[in-house]
């Protein structure tokens, strides 16, 4: 079988600082028509870098790309004219984007930069490329196409306009289709559903794919063959059945183990570094014999829980927002986004809350800590009614629970040093007030949490985004708080970084007595983190149980439509 694309010797450098410096280093790829293509790897890999030069999207002044040759149905394209290879991009290769909100114009609605596409490429009226718009976002199976033709992108849904996006990038029947992370940030149940339709269009059209993922769970829904790169080289190439099955190099089989499994319970997940380093050539067995929690264990764990008090009461929560219109702004309707909920959270217990983006789990979240203003309802934090707080006995309350917000980099503040982001709550908490003990203090808690005391007087710009996180979650614990809200702290991390945070964060558990809400949309790990689970729908909580017995033996609809759109296979099977 021919190559639809193959790439023989790709090498690609940036200048940093006056020298080039390669990030990729002489990698060779092929993808087929009618199959796809799963590339692999963690943040930083080379692999976005590299779907994006045989595009020719890299900045021609900042990067230099060589290659022995890079072929698109047995045509040469490495020494194409920026004209020609702007007949190529659209036409016969198109690229849907990580992050369709960044990638959509905001001020053009979305049926105009679909249409764009096809007059740029192909000899048709507007009415005609209107007409063909229509039919895309029928074909993407977009809601209400007519409505969304003439919709702003702010106006949708992330789901939606990441189908918005596919249709961009179909609309001129390309022969191959490169997806650069295209549902990371969904719900799982949104996240199948592009999976689904991405598998269909292929079928349809016959069209080859590039689906670039950091998860190895979503290659085994979507991929034929995957190639795992690492540090810009190709670690190993073979079929989805072959590489997910019998990984031959650690740092896949590292990539497979460091995602949390759901029919089993571990005590810390084990990292890629440990896999590098022949920790664990023992494989499956050895990591469930050395790191597998008993149900003896559990139970005994959960009876020792659940003797103690509960340390946070939440009894009929309402958190509506007004919707308005008119010339005199009236109130019409509201929006319920925490709708009458009660539960307990007991000291010392991780109470997972997961539900789809809308679901109103974190409103709950910041409404416990009075960070969104309840409309109805109470609070009790160790007896203390948080709802009727005001002034210094509020701020008392916020030195006692703490949050850990989703995105790192947007709640850090780029003008200050990680090391005064750690030292203001604890200097606005009157916890230190010395200079040298506070910065001695600040220094303590970056170790804590895997980082360096010199790291004090850096920036949030020179960070890793788990580095960034754990920076988070240092400043969050600085004030020696007892109950910390984890916001889908690890979301937005690559699974093996994930692994790390998640270790991290049930470490500073133990060390610390800490009670956890962890709020995710990712069940999987919510199991390994949680003791109990609420699934919230619609504001409200639909079911609530022991996490495992929840995952085992669901009970809600809602809640096995969630387990079911959980991607991959299980790498932990006990018989």
């Amino acid at each position: 079988m021919s190559s639809l694309l193959a790439i023989r010797n790709l090498k690609i450098s940036f200048i940093h600082e006056g020298k080039w410096i390669e990030a990729v280093h002489g990698i060779d790829l092929d993808v087929f028509a009618g199959r796809t293509l799963g590339l692999v790897g963690e943040s930083g890999s080379g692999k976005s870098v590299s779907s994006l030069s045989v595009m020719r999207l890299l900045n021609e002044k900042q990067s230099r790309i060589e290659a022995d040759s890079i072929q698109i149905e047995g045509e040469e394209i490495k020494d194409f004219t920026e004209k020609q290879m702007a007949e190529v991009r659209g036409k016969r290769i198109a690229m849907i984007f990580q992050e369709p909100m960044t990638s959509l114009n905001p001020v053009y609605k979305c049926g105009y930069q679909v249409s764009e596409i096809i007059l740029q490429h192909e000899t048709v009226s507007k009415t005609e490329a209107k007409q063909r718009v229509i039919n895309l976002f029928k074909q993407v199976m977009l809601p209400r196409p007519e409505a969304i033709y003439n919709s702003y992108p702010h106006e949708l849904s992330g789901g939606q306009k990441q189908r918005v996006m596919i249709a961009i990038a179909i609309a001129c029947n390309p022969k191959l289709l490169i997806a650069d992370e295209p549902t990371t940030a969904l719900d799982v149940t949104v996240q199948l559903e592009i999976l689904k339709l991405l598998r269909k269009l292929q079928t349809d059209t016959g069209m080859g794919m590039i689906f670039i993922t950091h998860d190895l769970g979503v290659v085994a829904e979507i991929a034929d063959d995957v190639a795992v790169m690492h540090n810009g080289e190709i670690l190993e190439c073979g079929t989805v059945q072959q590489i997910l099955n019998q990984p031959r190099h650690p740092y896949t089989q590292g990539l497979l183990a460091c995602r949390p499994p759901m029919d089993v319970r571990l005590k810390r997940l084990p990292i890629v570094k440990e896999f590098l380093d022949g920790q664990w050539q023992g494989g499956k067995e050895q990591i469930l014999h050395d790191l597998q929690i008993t149900n003896a264990e559990r139970q005994d764990h959960l009876r020792q829980l659940y003797s103690k008090k509960p340390l946070l009461k939440v009894e009929g929560l309402k958190t509506w927002y007004p919707l308005r219109k008119g010339i005199f702004n009236r109130v019409y309707d509201h929006v319920k986004a925490v709708d009458d909920v009660t539960l307990e959270v007991y000291e010392g217990e991780t109470l997972g809350l997961v539900g789809e983006s809308g679901c109103g789990k974190t409103t709950l979240g910041r409404s416990i800590l009075r960070l969104a203003e309840p409309t109805d309802g109470k609070v009790w934090f160790d007896g203390i009614e948080v709802t009727a707080l005001k002034g210094q006995t509020l701020r008392d309350f916020r030195k006692q629970a703490q949050i850990v917000f989703q995105d790192p980099y947007s709640s850090l503040n780029p003008r200050l040093t990680i090391g005064e982001a750690i030292a203001e709550p604890m200097r606005v908490h009157g916890i230190e007030t010395n200079k040298g003990k506070l910065r001695d203090a600040v220094c303590d808690m970056l170790e804590q949490v895997g980082l360096q005391a010199g790291h004090y007087d850096r920036y949030p710009h020179e960070f890793s985004g788990g580095q960034r996180q754990r920076i988070c979650i240092a400043r969050a614990l600085a004030v020696n708080p007892r109950l910390v809200i984890c916001d889908e702290s690890v979301s937005a991390l690559d699974v093996s970084v994930q692994a790390q945070v998640l270790n991290l964060l049930n470490r500073l558990k133990e060390e610390r007595q800490l009670t956890y809400i962890f709020i995710s949309h990712d069940l999987s790990v919510v199991r390994f983190m949680s003791d109990r689970v609420v699934v919230m729908y619609n504001g409200k909580p639909v079911e609530t149980n022991d996490a495992d017995i929840l995952f085992e033996h669901p009970q809600n609809d809602y809640t096995k439509k969630l387990i079911v759109a959980l991607p991959g296979r299980n790498h932990y099977e006990t018989n």
